[in-house]
């Protein structure tokens, strides 16, 4: 895009991204971002009928250090997206957000969710107060996730104060923050949720990890299997290959112009496991035409892969089907 000039999407630069001194009002935020009847109109000019919402600033709610405070923001924007959803309920699905600060807090918050009508959660990929998702404190939380057929949401974002690979290396330049955010920090919650032996103890929960891309997976599945089966003693709770464990539980979301990460994962028999996100309305997002850019994509692969990124594997992460 950068070729290209800047786009719509580009003056949604969050604060301390931008050039030194540039300042943002509402008036440079797209609408489409908080006001649901504009989404849905954006929706209609890229040619989309549904569409799967994320927390965007309201990831940073992990920064706050007081349990009970954070939940309530986490009450709030919950509320906030149900409203937003309920614009048009068969076209907006938002996932929530919950207070993994304090677990108790956290639960309750996450047992609310279904009748709110939201899809499932958000956590980040760092540890809240140092608590490893695979910690057994957490297992109320995956509990009512798989009872209550929500969704978990693994997304991390540049600009938390969180311990974390970021902030603890490159705290300062968001070159190096927005660099390895995303990639690094999912790389560990993935090991946490599939060698932490989460998702073999709860069969039925479906995990995605958003914005990092395909990219990193080749990589990362290849060594997870390699150690399962050099070093598996080391986790003898783990019963399956953690590919295995990804192919029949997890979800991951790719870029519209990631060919090669898509031909890896077809080579991989890992299709069913490919999500697209837009991005929309961030700053590197593909809009506008995002949809149209990953069409691009997926037809230099195959024929039949839109069907599955777009369609079938979205409404099985959200458990509609």
């Amino acid at each position: 895009m950068a070729g290209d000039g800047p786009g719509p999407a580009q003056a949604c630069i969050p604060g301390g991204m931008g050039p030194s001194g540039q300042s943002l009002t509402w008036k440079d935020i797209l609408p489409g971002g908080y006001d649901p009847q504009a989404r849905l109109a954006v929706l209609d000019e890229e040619g989309i009928d549904q569409a799967l919402m994320f927390p965007s600033i309201h990831l940073l709610s992990g920064d706050i250090s007081d349990p009970k405070i954070a939940a309530e923001t986490c009450r709030a924007y919950n509320n906030w997206m149900s409203d937003f959803c309920k614009e048009s309920p068969e076209r907006l699905f938002g996932m929530g957000i919950i207070p993994m600060q304090d677990v108790d807090l956290a639960a309750a918050e996450a047992s609310r969710l279904a009748s709110l009508g939201l899809r499932g959660f958000t956590v980040r990929p760092e540890r809240y107060n140092d608590l490893a998702l695979y910690d057994a404190r957490c297992d109320r939380i995956w509990s009512i996730a798989q009872a209550d057929n929500l969704a978990v949401g693994i997304h991390g974002s540049f600009g938390s104060k969180m311990k974390g690979f970021s902030s603890e290396r490159y705290e300062g330049n968001v070159f190096y923050d927005h660099m390895i955010a995303h990639p690094f920090g999912q790389m560990a919650v993935m090991m946490d949720m599939i060698a932490g032996g989460v998702l073999d103890r709860f069969t039925k929960l479906r995990v995605g990890f958003f914005e990092s891309g395909l990219g990193w997976m080749p990589y990362w599945i290849d060594r997870l299997d390699e150690h399962f089966e050099v070093m598996g003693h080391h986790t003898p709770w783990l019963k399956r290959h953690p590919s295995e464990i990804f192919k029949t539980q997890c979800f991951v979301s790719m870029e519209a112009d990631e060919e090669s990460g898509l031909r890896w994962m077809q080579e991989k028999g890992l299709l069913d496991s490919i999500l697209w996100g837009s991005d929309y309305p961030h700053f590197d997002c593909t809009y506008p035409g995002a949809y149209q850019t990953a069409q691009t994509t997926f037809d230099s692969v195959a024929e039949d892969i839109a069907n599955k990124v777009v369609l079938e594997n979205p409404a099985r992460f959200m458990g509609l089907i």
